[in-house]
């Protein structure tokens, strides 16, 4: 493996996050609930960790995306945890056209107490005005145009796609508040910046790949060798060796020599890509310690 120097220390918090973050509390009185997106397979690392200075005391819906990709049995102790805590939380597969309906139901159900209160004065109901938060690519853009019924936003496996806050109707009287990705200012715990950096939520381009790579290789290894075996082969804790072994099986093993390069990013990509699926990387049982 190379000599570039290793940094989970990573800090990307450029001038779109504050401004979003400055718009957002400019708006937030119009606002009547808010959806917080996680991604199921980080739903600690994925929490933005000031989101209640920010959306203050809405009514919230935490969503977490990307079900089919997560360990369901691991993500399932999250949502009791969080439940447990009062939120009101949904396990969603962004594929699966019926799951929308639960985010449907849900902000019916929390906005009930409003539309009967304009009910009893004679009004119509009133538009819902939903916000839609969450750090990059946990898959905002894929449930809002869900949810609208038509592509009305970008949708990439990389962050800072969405750099504007824009309203967009759906087809269920509600009005969505799409908003750009939001990093808190410095990712100053290790594993949660590791995690978010495999799951695509950090610009590539400011990354370690290979840290990156031996992160993912390490969490796969320890907590779920029936995956990294079945996908690579893999059956040694040596990251060497398992740098070596994902070569060979790649086409990045020449002259005994391991591309280091190739493997981190395919690696890298078959994670990011949805090619690695029931992988959870944030252990409850070990995280749960730390909270």
């Amino acid at each position: 493996m190379d000599n570039r120097q290793s940094s989970t220390n990573i800090n990307w918090y450029p001038g779109h996050m504050a401004k979003t973050k400055r718009l957002i509390k400019e708006e937030l009185p119009n606002i009547d609930v808010v959806y917080e997106i996680i991604d199921a397979r980080i739903p600690y690392s994925s929490k933005i960790k000031d989101i209640d200075t920010i959306v203050k005391d809405k009514p919230k819906i935490l969503i977490m995306t990307k079900k089919d990709l997560c360990n369901l049995d691991m993500t399932k102790k999250w949502q009791t945890y969080y439940e447990n805590l009062g939120y009101n939380v949904i396990l969603l597969d962004l594929k699966q056209e019926n799951d929308y309906d639960k985010v449907i139901k849900m902000t019916q159900k929390l906005t009930l107490d409003m539309q009967n209160k304009r009910k009893d004065k004679g009004l119509n109901p009133k538009e819902v005005r939903a916000l839609v938060i969450g750090i990059p690519n946990v898959g905002k853009s894929t449930l809002i145009n869900r949810l609208t019924g038509k592509k009305v936003t970008n949708v990439e496996n990389r962050p800072g796609v969405t750099t504007n806050l824009t309203y967009l109707k759906t087809k269920s009287n509600i009005v969505i508040l799409d908003t750009p990705g939001i990093l808190w200012p410095k990712l100053d715990e290790e594993e949660v910046a590791l995690n978010i950096a495999s799951t695509g939520g950090i610009k590539k381009d400011i990354l370690n790949i290979d840290e990156i790579c031996v992160h993912i290789l390490n969490t796969l290894y320890n907590y779920y060798p029936n995956i990294i075996k079945d996908k690579y082969g893999i059956i040694d804790g040596d990251i060497m060796e398992m740098y070596e072994t994902i070569a060979k099986r790649i086409g990045a093993y020449k002259n005994g020599e391991v591309n280091y390069d190739k493997v981190s990013e395919k690696v890298y990509n078959d994670v990011v890509g949805g090619f690695i699926k029931g992988v959870t990387f944030d252990i409850y049982e070990s995280r749960f310690t730390k909270i």
